[in-house]
């Protein structure tokens, strides 16, 4: 059923003007609601068939649901960064960012242009309700009534949008951003509007690192260079948070340096899977495994996936290239992940070049014997692994940067683990003795 058809059902079944249900139903799919949890929502606002919901409740943000349809509230502005979506075939500009009263905190998006900075305390009226991600978002647009208030509310959050990238996670918005451009390369793509020059690479502060896209290339931003970044948002590429910096963003230069933390944060392997993803993360664990497809694979030589039996699954019958990877599980106790091996790491931990696996693979006329050598040399040995790792429904997957033997004495380690444990018992005898 089209769009239009939905509508049109709606608004017969809750008696109301179709062009105003056609709108919102548009707006609510745009931002990726589900059509049938948007049609719901939409019920709800209209009162399913009554010809309105009535006013709309006031609630303090830490009481609001995904379930309101539309309430009313008061709170402090505390970031307001513009964006430009494609919506209903043109450029629309938003903006979106948080609220907060002294209860709780609530992402916005405004449809229409009130003239939010942050610091303002607002009263919005008729902001409708939309869930997403499991939690409550605010929609101000035209049926909003939106006043400013002239006294401040006062409210336990900072007023503002900065950060370390640590802290980043997919979905903020109007961040401020100070760092370093550790890598930086200008590329053409096929963007929306046709062909499209982009700013892509890696950002670092103290806190760690990782990678940014800029769609309108600022000059301030080249490698080497230091800058502060205001009204950038966060969204997910490749299984990892990543800065994107557009056109509303400003870009200053800062007469200073920015240190760009060293050391990698190290995570057991439970505690790195549960952030959902993490661009720079190093863990440590045994080589239990070597899954299929590693050791001698072959490539598709227009999108670069893995094919087998000369089959691509977008591009069909191809002429394979040949490479080498590794898809090796790693396990701490904690959990267990797929660290993914690119060809340089392979060649390391085959001990030979590409032209070395296949000669041994024309040999022996199977070229699985590569992958057998390299279960020999790494499967059940310890290794520090660092890299981006992704989580989807496919599990959790380390693209390695690094993969080196650990030089941690098994012995200490184990020694530390018993008397962690002996300490454990005594505390727990005490805790029985009182």
């Amino acid at each position: 059923m089209e769009l239009e058809d939905h509508a049109e059902e709606l608004a017969s079944d809750l008696g109301v003007d179709k062009e105003e249900v056609k709108s919102d139903l548009q707006n609510l799919v745009e931002y990726s609601v589900p059509i049938d949890e948007a049609k719901g929502s939409l019920r709800r606002k209209y009162g399913d068939g009554s010809g309105g919901g009535g006013a709309p409740e006031s609630k303090d943000i830490a009481d609001i649901s995904p379930e309101d349809s539309s309430v009313t509230v008061t709170g402090v502005v505390l970031t307001a960064g513009k964006r430009s979506i494609r919506y209903q075939g043109d450029d629309h500009v938003i903006v979106e960012g948080r609220l907060a009263d002294d209860t709780g905190v609530v992402d916005y998006t405004a449809w229409e242009d009130f003239g939010l900075s942050p610091g303002d305390t607002i009263t919005a009226g008729n902001a409708s309700v939309r869930e997403w991600d499991g939690e409550p978002e605010l929609n101000l647009g035209e049926s909003t009534s939106l006043s400013f208030e002239d006294g401040s509310l006062e409210v336990p959050y900072e007023i503002g949008g900065d950060a370390d990238l640590a802290d980043l996670r997919t979905g903020d918005r109007a961040v401020d951003v100070e760092v370093a451009v550790v890598e930086c390369e200008r590329r053409t793509i096929d963007g929306r509007d046709g062909e499209t020059e982009i700013l892509s690479g890696v950002f670092g502060d103290e806190s760690g690192r990782l990678p940014f896209t800029n769609w309108e290339p600022a000059p301030e931003i080249e490698e080497g260079n230091a800058v502060r970044i205001e009204n950038a948002y966060v969204q997910e590429f490749r299984g990892v948070p990543e800065v994107n910096v557009s056109e509303f963003s400003t870009v200053t230069e800062l007469g200073r340096e920015v240190d760009v933390g060293a050391d990698t944060t190290t995570m057991d392997v439970a505690e790195a899977v549960r952030t959902g993803g993490i661009y720079d993360v190093e863990v440590v664990g045994n080589v239990i495994a070597v899954r299929d497809g590693s050791g001698l694979i072959q490539r598709c030589p227009e999108c670069y996936r893995v094919i087998q039996k000369g089959q691509c699954r977008t591009h069909g019958d191809v002429d394979g290239i040949d490479d080498l990877r590794v898809k090796a599980i790693v396990d701490d106790g904690t959990g267990a992940l797929t660290a993914v091996l690119d060809d340089e790491l392979t060649e390391d931990v085959y001990g030979g070049t590409l032209e070395d696996a296949l000669e041994q693979a024309r040999e022996a006329m199977d070229q699985e014997v590569v992958a057998d050598r390299i279960r020999e040399r790494i499967v059940g040995r310890e290794y520090r692994v660092r890299g981006h790792l992704s989580v989807d429904e496919y599990g959790a997957n380390l693209d390695a940067e690094t993969f080196a033997e650990s030089d941690d004495d098994p012995e200490r380690r184990a020694r530390e683990f018993l008397e962690s444990i002996d300490t454990g018992d005594e505390g727990e005898s005490e805790e029985v003795k009182a």
